[in-house]
């Protein structure tokens, strides 16, 4: 793994600060998180999206598209009281600097947020009860040669008008592929091809209210065989 904390990588993406904190990726014009409160979102759409933490059990496999400021694996590790493990494709991991500037909106995760930061670099984060595998890289790349099977997946890439091609079919194939026989998915987009994409990888999808100013997010499982 290349030394994420390095300032001036390549690959760091570069951020604009806006509405005490929230960082915007100046590439896709898109916040990391929602303007309209970061943690509640993701409680909102990823934890209880995926039925969780209901469903954590030693070993329960979470795989996410679009790590960012690390906001739901943090969120994840504030509620798992058992060892679950966690995998996210990055394209464009943050500096630690970058991170530490994002995480200071969330003083509740403070603890958990300065054990990722310490880790960052590492092939293995231990982060609370959370073991994080970071795959940094295009995911077009990165997810068919991954190996794993998810219980649950985070679709956390940016917005589908900003960023398509994290959301094409040929991915949403891949996020199928690598999820288990009963396994979740939840993201905060109901966009109609994301969404048919997702059901033609499998999964039997399902509308739900949004959070904050959305109508709706997409949530689904695949059939336990």
């Amino acid at each position: 793994m290349s030394d994420l904390s390095d300032e001036t990588g390549p690959n760091q993406p570069q951020l604009e600060w806006r509405d005490g904190g929230v960082p915007i990726s100046t590439l896709f014009d898109d916040p990391y998180f929602s303007l309209a409160g970061g943690l509640e979102e993701t409680r909102h759409v990823f934890l209880d999206g995926n039925d969780l933490p209901a469903r954590l059990v030693p070993g329960f496999h979470v795989a996410e598209l679009g790590f960012g400021t690390g906001l739901n694996c943090l969120a994840l590790a504030q509620i798992a009281q058992v060892p679950v493990t966690m995998t996210s494709f990055e394209a464009w991991p943050m500096s630690v600097a970058q991170m530490e500037q994002a995480h200071a909106a969330f003083p509740a995760l403070a603890a958990l947020a300065g054990e990722l930061r310490a880790g960052w670099g590492n092939p293995i984060i231990r982060v609370g009860q959370v073991t994080l595998h970071l795959e940094i890289g295009d995911v077009a790349e990165r997810l068919p040669s991954w190996t794993g099977q998810a219980d649950a997946w985070f679709l956390d890439g940016f917005s589908p008008a900003k960023n398509p091609e994290m959301w094409r079919e040929e991915i949403m194939a891949e996020v199928g592929r690598h999820a288990a026989p009963g396994a979740s998915f939840a993201t905060y987009t109901a966009a109609g091809f994301v969404r048919r994409a997702l059901e033609e990888a499998g999964f039997r999808v399902e509308r739900r209210p949004g959070f904050g100013r959305k109508r709706h997010m997409s949530v689904g499982r695949m059939p336990v065989l």
